[in-house]
């Protein structure tokens, strides 16, 4: 244990990272902290709003590090076509939908595990969504995932072209 007078320090993720960010990545912290202020656990910048396409390579991904999932909850509105369960690696993953328009997904392994993850919307340019995914995986970040992506120009919606 740290003593509760040494300065706090905030480690980003490496440069490295932040370039190979494209569409269909999540970056996860996996890091034990001493406390639980941090919002969120990871992000996710999907490739598209197809939930079917999306989520089986997120959740493969995370169930190599976390371990099983049970169920993964989404904003109804974010989504195109959202499924009830869906098959992923052989597992049955219940998705919860909720119309709540908070540009996250909750992530839950047994029956109260659950850690929250960032939704970078698929339109947002790769500069914004870098600075977005880091913003959020700092171990002491506060800020709402609205509030992180206003800061960072990425609009909810995708532009009409």
């Amino acid at each position: 244990m740290s003593d509760s007078g040494s300065p706090r320090v905030t480690r980003l993720l490496p440069d490295a990272v932040h370039r190979a960010v494209q569409p269909g990545t999540a970056v996860v912290r996996l890091q034990t902290t001493h406390d639980r202020r941090g919002v969120f656990g990871g992000a996710w910048w999907p490739c598209s709003r197809e939930i079917a396409a999306e989520l089986p390579t997120l959740i493969s991904a995370l169930t190599a590090d976390l371990g099983p999932l049970t169920r993964v909850g989404l904003d109804a509105g974010a989504w195109d076509a959202l499924p009830t369960r869906l098959l992923v690696d052989d597992r049955v993953i219940r998705i919860d939908s909720f119309p709540v328009g908070d540009d996250t997904v909750l992530v839950t392994r047994g029956d109260q595990d659950y850690s929250s993850l960032l939704v970078v919307p698929p339109h947002a340019p790769p500069e914004a969504a870098r600075t977005a995914m880091a913003g959020a995986v700092r171990a002491d970040n506060i800020t709402r995932a609205e509030q992180i992506l206003i800061d960072t120009g990425t609009d909810r919606v995708a532009p009409r072209t």
